[in-house]
């Protein structure tokens, strides 16, 4: 009888494998001395309020206090959620945690009455301001950017009220997390080589890629019989955080609840139309790929559970830990040496957390501040996907490091719609790069088959998620109970649409809804799509060595929040509010899929 294997506990784990926070608070305790000092900070907070009309003195200080405070915040609550992160059960930094939300939503309720107050001045007296104080000249566009939204900002009482609020208000995102993350338990299942294993969000990844039809099945239903379980319970919590998205946007005097999420990297609407138009004309495209892939799985009838496993059977690569950072090197070269340089150094001090444990949140992600290293959170399994994952979460990093060292801290960060272009440059680069040295034909159609699943992925299945994300908010608007069974029949029929007459309307795809955690950003997951089409565009000048491609491209990844996310685009080479970057990168994939089922035939 096979031993069951069990997820390691944190303290079990070789060191050199995790990443090292010491750098952000060398311990816990000096975690507790920042908290304090920046408690004992807010409480100057109210001196400033008021002064913003003085003289341009008093309108930098109370600039340079607030961004202070913002600048103090971020490194608290990075260094407590990454901690958090790395074992959500458990309780000591669960609660620190709690503390430094807590701390935040006070950081917010007290400086909330700067930008009402910001706004009570005219133009001219800011511009005055401007021509008066030369060292407030660095903060132009940080202020014109406020005073943009002159329409959407409160009273400072009312700002004041709605920032006391934020902790209330993301409690069912928060219920979300922790009942997704922590408490919901997996039955035991089998992988590939028939050992009991406990299921996890982590494994199931990995299972639903296994070549066993039995093992995907098995791992499918069981993971869908614990949602389904608590599907009431997750349409309370998605129904409750899309009601606040919409509150938050009437009370703003935004028409809609995307307009708001839109507005504040000021993308229009109509870049997010254009995606679902696109794609919507493309479908074809992937129902043609879901064809090839049920006819080489040369099964009768094709489920949701067979669209990630390798259509040509086995990979024939596979890559550990080490081996990966190696390849990731090579594919990234036409990135240039400072760029490697910062890889290298990724590797070498720690800022990447590797393995998964009892209690990790799963997934991958890039976090930080502009006081930390730009740390990775993986859940590593030797497999080509998660190779993908180390080089997508990487360009994440790279480019928030470049940001950093680029730009002040005003400018430090970079927008939401830019967030996914670098790291999906990154795939496309390995890629391109794996197609060029593999020769072996089996080798080629599975690389291919995986940037089709990619597409597949990152622009159909976020664009899907997109389009369920504005039906909800849309029909929540109009008063639509977002019920359980009202999610999942339209969820069940948006999914059909998609995927095509050739795949199986299995009835546990109808609860996938339910733990998509995207769904609690805020119109997040459309810029998937767009960040990959834009990548498309940018992997594109950059493999072909197009005259200032390189160097318009590190110039992105330094721009950081200094202009307009459109506008930084452009000056890159892509214009993300015309559709051609979309169909282009459409025309790619028809591309690949022709060598794809041209390869399989010669196989």
């Amino acid at each position: 009888m096979s031993e069951t294997k069990q997820l390691p506990n944190r303290e079990e784990l070789p060191i050199e494998k995790t990443w090292d926070l010491t750098p952000i608070f060398k311990d816990d305790q000096a975690f507790d001395a920042s908290f304090e000092a920046l408690s004992q900070k807010l409480e100057k907070a109210n001196s400033f309020q008021g002064t913003l009309a003085n003289n341009s003195d008093s309108f930098l200080k109370a600039i340079e206090y607030l961004l202070e405070v913002y600048r103090d915040v971020e490194k608290i609550y990075v260094y407590s959620h990454l901690k958090n992160d790395q074992d959500t059960g458990n309780t000591t930094y669960q609660a620190l945690y709690a503390r430094a939300s807590t701390l935040a939503a006070q950081s917010g309720a007290a400086l909330s009455w700067f930008q009402p107050e910001l706004l009570t001045l005219s133009d001219e007296m800011i511009d005055g301001f401007f021509e008066e104080n030369k060292n407030l000249e660095v903060y132009r566009y940080f202020v014109k950017q406020m005073t943009d939204d002159r329409a959407h900002v409160l009273s400072a009482k009312e700002e004041e009220l709605l920032a006391n609020a934020s902790e209330v208000l993301s409690a069912a995102s928060d219920t979300f997390s922790v009942l997704n993350n922590a408490d919901l338990k997996f039955p035991i299942v089998k992988d590939d080589e028939g050992n009991q294993v406990e299921l996890s969000s982590g494994l199931y990844g990995q299972l639903m890629e296994s070549t066993n039809r039995e093992v995907r099945e098995e791992a499918f239903t069981a993971l869908y019989s614990v949602y389904e379980q608590f599907r009431n319970t997750f349409a309370s919590t998605l129904s409750t955080n899309v009601k606040k998205h919409n509150f938050s946007a009437k009370v703003r005097n935004y028409s809609s609840a995307r307009q708001a999420a839109l507005s504040s990297n000021h993308v229009p609407e109509s870049v997010y139309d254009t995606l679902l138009d696109v794609v919507d004309k493309n479908l074809p495209l992937l129902h043609r790929y879901v064809s090839l892939r049920k006819k080489l799985l040369v099964v009768d009838t094709l489920h949701m559970y067979d669209m990630y496993t390798p259509i040509l059977g086995d990979a024939p690569i596979k890559h550990s830990y080490e081996e990966a950072k190696e390849i990731s090197l090579k594919g990234l070269a036409p990135l240039g040496e400072e760029y490697l340089d910062i890889v290298k150094e990724a590797y070498s001090d720690r800022w990447i957390d590797v393995i998964e444990n009892k209690g990790k949140r799963s997934g991958a992600y890039s976090s930080g501040s502009y006081d930390t290293k730009p740390y990775i959170l993986l859940n590593w399994h030797d497999s080509l996907n998660h190779l993908y994952t180390l080089v997508h979460e990487m360009g994440h990093s790279v480019h928030s490091y470049y940001t950093r060292k680029t730009q002040p801290y005003v400018y430090g960060d970079y927008s939401i719609f830019l967030a996914e272009i670098a790291s999906t440059t990154n795939e496309n680069l390995l890629t391109e790069y794996l197609l060029k040295t593999e020769t072996d034909p089996k080798v080629r159609a599975f690389v291919l088959n995986h940037y089709l699943d990619g597409v597949k992925g990152t622009i159909f299945r976020q664009t899907q998620f997109a389009e369920f994300e504005h039906f909800i908010h849309t029909e929540d608007a109009k008063g639509t109970p977002l019920t359980s069974e009202f999610l999942s029949e339209y969820y069940s029929d948006l999914n059909a649409k998609y995927y095509g007459p050739d795949v199986e309307k299995d009835p546990e795809i109808a609860f996938e809804w339910s733990r998509i955690p995207h769904f609690y950003y805020n119109y997040y997951v459309f810029q998937y799509a767009t960040g990959f089409s834009a990548a498309s565009a940018l992997s594109d000048k950059l493999i072909k060595e197009e005259p200032n491609a390189l160097e318009n491209y590190l110039g992105f990844l330094k721009a950081g929040s200094s202009d307009y996310p459109i506008e930084v685009m452009k000056k890159a080479g892509v214009d993300m509010t015309q559709a051609a970057y979309i169909e282009d990168a459409m025309k790619v994939f028809e591309e690949r899929l022709n060598e794809l089922e041209k390869l399989v035939e010669e196989l």
